[in-house]
């Protein structure tokens, strides 16, 4: 797969209020902006990394992360994606989520590769816990269920086209791979792992602080 032909879009306009700390994009993760992680990690293999922001905050962002091109974010995630996807002509777009900040390099490798063959698809995780359906109580089958994280990839016409769709619909997701399958298109799955955890809350960000200091002590 032609790095030119690849956008990476950073939807990383929310307010971080489970966090507790304003935009986690600004949060320091191992005297790093938590924005910065995913940024660096995934500029050598795309043509161009697009952020969105809130709208206060652009010129700060630009000065932050200096390898990526800065946008204004909207009120919802989803609404957020939708802008970053005009802000590129790319044909490919890897969208990942700003506060997962431990993507690494086999993984995105995985999902460049993956476009070759599919549309669209999503980096998803094993479920490790026991699940059981809160109506009555009775067992869940883990091994057919995957957790979704990122990056997810698609072809950026067919994202777009899921996007208007959706919007049209009144259709709310908590992921992009999630409005794609509204148009009946098939959303192929690659292995993920715990690494790639989501920072959210106060919790999450004492063990990634540890995490990110165990990778770089690590370094030679």
């Amino acid at each position: 797969m032609e790095a030119d032909r690849l956008a990476a879009l950073i939807p990383a306009a929310g307010g971080g209020v489970r966090l507790g700390r304003g935009p986690k994009a600004f949060v320091s993760l191992a005297g790093r902006p938590l924005l910065a992680w995913s940024v660096d990690a995934l500029r050598p293999y795309v043509a161009e990394v697009v952020v969105a922001v809130p709208a206060a905050d652009v010129e700060r962002t630009a000065a932050l992360v200096p390898g990526a091109r800065v946008v204004a974010g909207a009120d919802t995630r989803q609404a957020t994606v939708e802008r970053l996807l005009r802000a590129t002509e790319r044909p490919l777009v890897l969208v990942h989520d700003a506060a997962r900040p431990f993507i690494d390099a086999l993984t995105i490798s995985a999902v460049v590769a993956a476009l070759g063959t599919a549309r669209a698809l999503s980096v998803v995780m094993p479920v490790a816990d026991s699940l059981i359906d809160a109506r009555d109580g009775s067992s869940v089958d883990r091994s057919l269920l995957r957790a979704v994280q990122t990056p997810q990839a698609f072809e950026r016409t067919l994202l777009l086209e899921a996007h208007a769709a959706a919007r049209a619909d009144g259709v709310t997701a908590t992921d992009d791979a999630a409005l794609v399958r509204r148009l009946g298109v098939d959303v192929a799955l690659v292995e993920g792992g715990a690494h790639l955890m989501k920072v959210t809350t106060p919790a999450d960000l004492r063990l990634a602080e540890a995490y990110a200091r165990s990778l770089l002590a690590a370094l030679p």
